[in-house]
């Protein structure tokens, strides 16, 4: 009896040195450079803002953040390769929409889970897609539009099938009831050629890509996806307030961790961004990609998560839409 119980008092012993040993190293934290997985290519929006993210987390915190581009199917290589890294903080994901909400809905064979795979940090930010037409093409409302779509056959145009700009016309379509047929192609910069000739005369683009060819008159806006104006085009209202009530797209980017991060970590995480993303020249450095920044807590973007999830999942079901 007297062995077990010394037995018993080393074991706690044992369990008390090692929990202050994990107490110390996240307070410690980070003590190492860290590493952020960007899902898609350099020159991405994706990419963009995290390097934007890594170099304020590198101030912030007082270690190197490098950024990570594992790239293919869609995002869900360098997602995956996240999911499975060590719950240590040292590993991080800049995910996006497609990521982290549509993705689950679109592929049948994901061999991780985004929601259970991980812990949200926080949202950095969201950006508006635009409704574009040609000139050429007789509407100057989105009242308009959805007239003439319902007069005669329209295509729209996208830069892939299952993106937000490929959902913002799936979702238009779905509210309108209209039937416009969809042309995806290999990324937005190969839709442009046959957009500004008329061959496809609509759109729903990122604004910081189709912002040049709306100022140069090349393309006429008829309004914003999101629910909110965008000040990069001040005086365009958002759908929802232009005859689709409801409407709502945003194309978003978070910060996240592997599942089972340790709390501490996670809130340091957050509160480093809170403060980077309040800054004024990250505000403007934002916008320029026509970003807006939200920093919220981990628990509210575990929500918003969660709603984006169960909003696509049912337009893709609705649409029939999938993806190999």
């Amino acid at each position: 009896m007297q062995a077990l119980s010394r037995r018993g008092v080393l074991g706690a012993a044992t369990l008390l040195s090692s929990s202050r040993d994990v107490l110390a190293q996240e307070d410690a934290y980070p003590t190492r450079p860290i590493r952020l997985i960007v899902p898609f290519g350099p020159g991405s929006t994706t990419d963009i803002l995290a390097r934007l993210v890594a170099q304020k987390l590198t101030d912030e915190l007082g270690q190197p953040v490098v950024v990570e581009n594992r790239v293919g199917a869609g995002g869900n290589i360098g997602t995956e390769v996240a999911a499975r890294a060590a719950a240590d903080g040292y590993t991080l994901l800049l995910g996006a929409a497609s990521t982290n909400a549509v993705n689950p809905s679109l592929y049948s064979n994901l061999r991780f889970d985004p929601i259970r795979d991980f812990t949200p940090v926080i949202h950095v930010a969201s950006v508006t897609n635009v409704l574009v037409v040609h000139p050429d093409l007789p509407v100057r409302s989105v009242p308009e539009l959805i007239a003439l779509a319902k007069r005669q056959d329209l295509s729209y145009a996208s830069g892939g099938a299952g993106g937000t700009i490929h959902l913002s016309g799936e979702l238009f379509k779905n509210l309108a009831g209209v039937d416009m047929v969809h042309v995806p192609y290999n990324g937005s910069a190969a839709a442009y050629p046959d957009l500004l000739s008329g061959r496809v005369p609509v759109m729903f683009d990122s604004i910081a890509t189709c912002l040049p060819h709306i100022q140069g008159g090349r393309l006429r806006a008829l309004a914003v996806t999101a629910p909110y104006p965008s000040p990069l085009l001040p005086g365009l209202k958002p759908i929802a307030e232009s005859g689709l009530p409801g409407y709502a797209v945003e194309g978003w980017y978070g910060l996240f961790a592997p599942s089972g991060t340790p709390g501490p970590i996670v809130a340091r995480l957050n509160a480093a961004l809170v403060r980077a993303l309040s800054e004024p020249a990250t505000q403007q450095a934002l916008l320029q990609q026509g970003a807006q920044q939200k920093a919220d807590t981990p628990e509210a973007f575990r929500a918003f998560v969660l709603s984006e999830r169960d909003k696509w999942a049912a337009l893709i079901k609705a649409a029939g839409i999938t993806q190999n």
